[in-house]
């Protein structure tokens, strides 16, 4: 248990048993890359909560309120316990309603919020509008990576509105929206309490999209924009690769469908070398996001042939899990270069 007013540095994350109390901190003190769910409960002061109770069965996560509290409940494999803890509380969880549809949320950016040529990066949890600001005139990067939503996301997000957004789009920031889906394997790339997996590819990319699409859309991002399925390194071959595929090809063809662009993050070892020696017989991303922490800053590798993904339709992450500071703010970020334009999926 972690009261957050004496520990505001505390990361607040969903991938370890914990309960924080109170606000997050404006400067958490998180890793970039914290991946996995399991049942943890924030539990934040609140006043004009609905006291309504609402669940998104495909991220595992409830949200409930009172006259006095706000709470976010997560969970991996053990959702009776949560529900246990929610109706001890007296909060209604059997009665919990499913988040509301995408297609009732305006847009509140232009559509050109996930275009971007130059450098980028991306935190754990998305940084206090005082970070955001001391770092736009100094770090000498244009584009933040936020992470809207997945079951294996594993941060909260306290700072991620639609006015959040709005407010950094006005400052001149772009974006690089991650969304952490399940993962090929539940001991795979930096899921360290265990991620949840793919277990049925098809289902599951649509329903990852489904839920993608109305993260993006509660946030304010357009359809055009660009959503980034995050997909950790993971063994190649066989019936891992088909499975991959099989779940990344479902989501590029939903979202599609919901009028975004499909993106997708990866090794370079291993979702993109899958990615590359598929041409032609699987539906691919729009744009890929690949990783390679090589320290060069450019969107060329000797993997992907050059008429592959070429009209602005990549982002490397070229650096990890490194430290800086700018306008006296420090951060644990990963670096990126992006070239990405507004084309049509």
């Amino acid at each position: 248990m972690v009261d957050l007013a004496q520990h505001p540095e505390t990361c607040v994350r969903f991938d370890r048993h914990a309960v924080y109390l109170g606000t997050p901190g404006d400067r958490q003190n998180c890793p970039a890359q914290v991946r996995g769910r399991t049942e943890a409960l924030l539990i934040q002061p609140a006043t004009d909560v609905d006291a309504a109770v609402t669940e998104n069965r495909t991220a595992r996560t409830y949200r409930a309120g009172t006259d006095r509290i706000a709470v976010t409940a997560a969970y991996g494999d053990d959702r009776a316990k949560i529900q246990e803890i929610l109706a001890g509380a007296g909060l209604p969880v059997t009665a919990a309603q499913p988040d509301k549809a995408a297609q009732t949320l305006p847009a509140t950016v232009p559509a050109d919020a996930t275009a971007h040529r130059g450098e980028g990066f991306d935190a754990c949890t998305a940084p206090a509008q005082s970070t955001m600001d001391a770092w736009r005139g100094t770090s000498g990067y244009g584009a933040v990576g936020i992470y809207i939503g997945g079951v294996n996301r594993g941060c909260a997000q306290p700072k991620l509105t639609a006015a959040w957004v709005r407010a950094q789009y006005q400052a001149g920031w772009r974006f690089i929206p991650l969304y952490v889906g399940p993962q090929p394997s539940a001991d795979g790339g930096s899921c360290q309490g265990g991620c949840s997996a793919i277990t049925d590819p098809r289902e599951q990319g649509a329903e990852s999209a489904d839920d993608a699409a109305r993260q993006a859309a509660e946030l304010g991002l357009p359809k055009g924009s660009v959503l980034y399925n995050d997909l950790e390194h993971y063994p190649r071959g066989g019936t891992v690769t088909d499975t991959v595929l099989t779940y990344l090809g479902a989501y590029t063809d939903r979202l599609h469908e919901l009028g975004y662009r499909s993106g997708a993050y990866g090794s370079v070892s291993s979702l993109i070398n899958d990615l590359v020696e598929h041409t032609g017989d699987r539906t691919a991303p729009d744009v890929i996001h690949f990783a390679r922490w090589n320290g060069e800053s450019t969107t060329d590798d000797p993997a992907i042939p050059v008429d592959r993904w070429a009209d602005h339709q990549r982002v490397h992450q070229y650096e990890g899990n490194t430290t800086e500071t700018h306008g006296g703010v420090t951060v644990n970020i990963d670096r990126n270069r992006l070239d990405v334009g507004t084309g049509a999926p």
